[in-house]
């Protein structure tokens, strides 16, 4: 039997929403003698008839979606639903920041709309564990308290996301199979199969118009865990009718399927079997099928196992307490006691299969690792495809591992990840299975939402029933028809700086772009404020613009250059500091870009005496 759940988004328990469903529609309760307790019955027909115009009513309301993020990008998930004055929100991920954004960790939506309605938003659906669907959720707990529900290794791996930022959240588990009642929204949770253990997928239905909302997924019929993807309940959800779909538009440039994550165990148990020395192998943290084939692998070969990097720690720690990972007696080894392991035993897993330049790999590379030196004879694997984006990081990374004498297996040496995301063979057997009266392609590039646009037209739908939107952006849906109101919400980028969010804009970025170019220079002095003379100074402090000790004439020429502007100001009747401060930078400006035709940034110090 499927499980009900209830949940309201006044935070209300269930005998309370019982007892006002109850008063709202005029119901009356009887005693046992027959008695009527609530009223006369001509109020209760009034309440009736007021209950069944206001129904009407809502039965023409329309569903609106919008994105927050997670549209013409990859990252930043975050779906809005609107339906009779209430909000449900689907994922709040993050993203990757661009080799621009100069120090910045994430990038998350900009949630200011959520905030603006924080009274009217009724739960948090996600759809799985990775870091563009859950990567946010700290920060907009910080700011809205709102139940967040999700499958046990994605509420484990949220819950510890929030002990990192010190905060808690009220965290609702939940199981395919399972119907939610959210506020006014039914919901049915339903099995789906990608890159992370428990992914589902959503079929939320409102008087207004239904949705069905993919999530990331793939068809995989022989996974890890054993649960395939739900493609009977598919086909039942399709018959019941489906007036909107959202569908993961990733790999829609692809064609055929996408392998089996079975695949990836036949190709690592190959390399197992051949290696001699230590095995290495870098993969996402949240692949926690994949992970649990590399322990078992390590079992089959009687290699010890060992993990490296805060994440895939955290993962294999939550994953084992959950059950999804079982470790043997003494098959875990901590990395700092590896040393003592022969190398023909061993199996290290660790993070940096992206190239990040703090990950265990990354430290491994550029052998600054405090526990793990590569040496000849290592396999290293990266058990992974780069991101978009990250191309060039993981390419650092493996010419890093080559210069160590390792054997390095990568992509483009053997086949040794699979994608989590569905291609074309298999959205077209998605699309065939539900059935939509309308499609929104989301979770993609441009390129992926204008493909996957295409693949449904050229399998029937509808030119006009296709709706490729923006972020900020709203579909309005009916059961009849579906349009779009462009800007209807703020969905820009806010970019975190350590936990500091929406500290670093664009003026802080084009300072950083700008010093990482070209260098900066200070001149400091003191003066004395009645006199206006210089007392001392000025100094010339460099930072990468020259190295001081070898340019000593130009150190000199710059000192002379301050000294110039600002007695020359001073002599034309300038007693205004700052108006002196600015013409020192003008002029050393213009020094510098004759002298050496740059223009480093300039910040001249003025200490008033």
């Amino acid at each position: 039997m499927k499980q009900t759940t209830s949940a309201s988004g006044t935070g209300r328990g269930k005998a309370a929403g019982s007892a006002t469903r109850a008063k709202q529609s005029g119901r009356t309760t009887r005693t046992r003698t027959g008695r009527t307790t609530s009223g006369k019955s001509s109020s209760g027909t009034q309440a009736r008839r007021r209950t069944s115009a206001a129904k009407k009513k809502e039965d023409k309301e329309p569903l609106r979606i919008i994105a927050l993020g997670g549209l013409h990008e990859i990252g930043k998930n975050l779906t809005v639903l609107e339906y009779g004055g209430q909000l449900l929100l689907i994922d709040c991920g993050m993203a990757f920041p661009e080799d621009e954004m100069l120090g910045i960790d994430i990038v998350i939506p900009d949630l200011s709309y959520l905030e603006e309605n924080a009274s009217r938003i009724a739960g948090l659906l996600i759809t799985h564990a990775h870091e563009d669907h859950i990567g946010a959720v700290p920060f907009l707990l910080k700011k809205i308290s709102v139940p967040v529900y999700g499958t046990a290794i994605t509420l484990g791996l949220i819950e510890n996301k929030l002990r990192e930022h010190g905060i808690t959240g009220d965290l609702r588990r939940i199981s395919a199979g399972d119907r939610l009642k959210i506020g006014k929204f039914d919901i049915d949770v339903i099995r789906t199969t990608h890159s992370v253990a428990d992914a589902v997928c959503f079929y939320i239905k409102t008087p207004g118009a239904t949705l069905f909302h993919t999530g990331d997924f793939k068809v995989d019929y022989t996974p890890i865990d054993g649960e395939p993807i739900d493609l009977r309940k598919f086909a039942e959800i399709g018959s019941s009718g489906v007036d909107v779909m959202l569908c993961d538009s990733t790999n829609a440039v692809r064609p055929g399927f996408t392998k089996s994550e079975r695949h990836v165990g036949e190709m690592l148990d190959r390399i197992f079997g051949e290696a001699k020395g230590r095995i290495i192998i870098a993969t996402f943290s949240s692949n926690v099928h994949r992970v649990r084939t590399i322990i078992e692998l390590a079992k089959k070969y009687g290699r010890k196992f060992s993990v490296s990097g805060r994440s895939m720690e955290n993962v294999v720690t939550i994953a084992q307490e959950l059950g999804y990972i079982k470790i043997g007696r003494g098959q875990f080894v901590p990395i700092e006691k590896t040393g003592s392991i022969e190398d023909e035993k061993l199996v290290i897993i660790t993070t940096g299969s992206q190239g990040e330049p703090m990950s265990a790999l990354a430290r491994m590379a550029a052998d600054e690792h405090r526990n793990v030196k590569l040496k000849k004879g290592d396999t290293v694997i990266l058990s992974s495809t780069p991101v978009p984006g990250n191309e060039r990081s993981v390419s650092n990374v493996v010419n890093k591992l080559y210069d160590k004498g390792v054997k390095v297996i990568y992509n483009e040496i053997m086949d040794i990840h699979v994608s989590g995301h569905a291609c074309q063979e298999e959205l077209k057997l998605i699309h065939s299975l539900i059935k939509p009266k309308f499609f929104m392609p989301v979770h993609g590039e441009s390129r992926h939402l204008v493909e996957h646009g295409r693949l449904a037209e050229s399998i029937g739908m509808p030119e006009k029933n296709i709706f490729i939107l923006r972020n900020g952006d709203c579909l309005s849906v009916t059961k009849d028809s579906a349009s779009v109101i462009k800007g209807a919400a703020e969905a820009g980028d806010v970019m975190v700086d350590g936990f500091a969010e929406g500290d670093v804009g664009s003026v802080v970025l084009h300072d950083r772009k700008l010093l990482s170019e070209t260098g900066l220079i200070m001149a400091v002095c003191a003066m004395d404020t009645d006199t206006l003379e210089i007392l001392s100074g000025p100094d010339i402090v460099t930072r990468g613009f020259v190295y001081a000790k070898e340019s000593e004439q130009l150190i000199t020429d710059l000192r002379k250059a301050a000294v110039i502007s600002v007695r020359s100001r001073v002599s034309a009747g300038v007693t205004d500091i700052s108006e002196i401060k600015e013409g020192m930078r003008n002029d050393l400006r213009r020094f510098m870009l004759k002298k050496a035709q740059r223009a480093p940034v300039i910040i001249p110090v003025i200490m008033e005496v």
